[in-house]
């Protein structure tokens, strides 16, 4: 996106338009891209797609929150860098409980290099599921991602070695809770296998040829994959939780916009990132992750940091279903 003044004026229909589409590149649970936005002339809505849900997976919607929150912080980079400043309102309507938040461009601001590198950090995001490189992720990194989530009012908390061994516990029971379950097994076979819907869930090219060497396991997703692992183990990996205080619709949808706004600052970093919502899927491991917190808030997510492999990025993104798919433009 460029900061030419033919941009910077833009009808802010075309602005929205925009945003909504730079907002499909956002992270989701199975990559089920569970939200619709609607474009109109003078503001722009998200709403949750429940045709794309898990409840089997995701009976509380926890994760479709998440993700859709994901997809909103990505649509305000976006906005921001096409040199606009925008009000947000979550939740604007009790009576529509699926009417997530609504966005209207408040005024104008140059475009900062802070603003272009988070936009290009949008285009480059990607989850990586390799063992990460041996380089450990600094305290300075950690701080900096720990900042950012503080601007959302969620918090970061880097996991002890000795949490890290919780959490490899909890992700393990996680994992045999689901392979008990067969509504779990078949949503998962939906997103990953060949009837997956075009455009959306996980194609082989993105899932392991075989289950990683990690310190903590990595979701089973029932079949092998095409992206090849190579060796090593990700022994210098960081894990971090983000939390909260508060365990509802608007605290998820807030988490969501934490996850996108670490994890495009962790790609300017040069870091990996891996997700881990499955033990927040679990009863039983979400309250072991508020225990591993000594209760002093509610897990939202676990992030997995690494360097990146510079010399073997990964192959390919993930796919993305069609603009027309996720939006609705009204006529201006």
């Amino acid at each position: 996106m460029s900061s030419t003044a033919e941009e910077h004026h833009r009808p802010a229909a075309a602005a929205y338009a925009q945003a909504a589409e730079a907002a499909g590149r956002a992270p989701s649970i199975h990559n089920t891209q569970p939200w619709h936005w609607q474009v109109h002339p003078d503001r722009l809505d998200l709403y949750a797609d429940t045709s794309r849900a898990l409840p089997g997976i995701d009976p509380d919607d926890r994760m479709m929150l998440v993700s859709c929150g994901a997809a909103l912080h990505h649509a305000q980079v976006a906005l921001r860098a096409q040199g606009h400043t925008a009000q947000t309102r979550p939740l604007p309507d009790p009576a529509q409980p699926d009417h997530l938040a609504t966005l209207v461009i408040s005024g104008d601001e140059p475009v900062t290099a802070e603003a272009v590198r988070l936009v290009q950090a949008l285009q480059l995001r990607h989850t990586d599921r390799r063992p990460t490189v041996d380089t450990p992720v600094t305290a300075e990194q950690v701080d900096e991602l720990r900042r950012i989530a503080g601007e959302l009012d969620v918090h970061l908390h880097k996991l002890t070695p000795d949490q890290v061994s919780e959490l490899a516990v909890a992700v393990s029971r996680a994992e045999e809770a689901a392979a008990a379950e067969p509504a779990w097994q078949a949503e998962t076979a939906r997103w990953t296998g060949p009837e997956r819907p075009a455009g959306a869930g996980l194609p082989p090219e993105v899932l392991p040829d075989r289950r990683p060497e990690t310190d903590v396991g990595e979701r089973d997703f029932g079949a092998r994959g095409a992206l090849a692992v190579g060796g090593g183990h990700d022994k210098s990996s960081t894990y971090v939780v983000l939390f909260g205080s508060d365990d509802d619709r608007a605290a998820w949808l807030r988490a969501g916009q934490a996850l996108s706004a670490v994890w495009l600052h962790a790609t300017g970093q040069g870091l990996a990132v891996l997700p881990y919502s499955q033990v927040i899927e679990i009863d039983g491991t979400r309250a072991m992750m508020r225990r591993l917190l000594s209760n002093l808030g509610y897990a939202y997510i676990v992030l997995r940091l690494g360097v990146a492999d510079p010399d073997h990025p990964l192959p390919g993104h993930t796919p993305r279903l069609p603009f027309d798919t996720t939006a609705t433009v009204d006529p201006a």
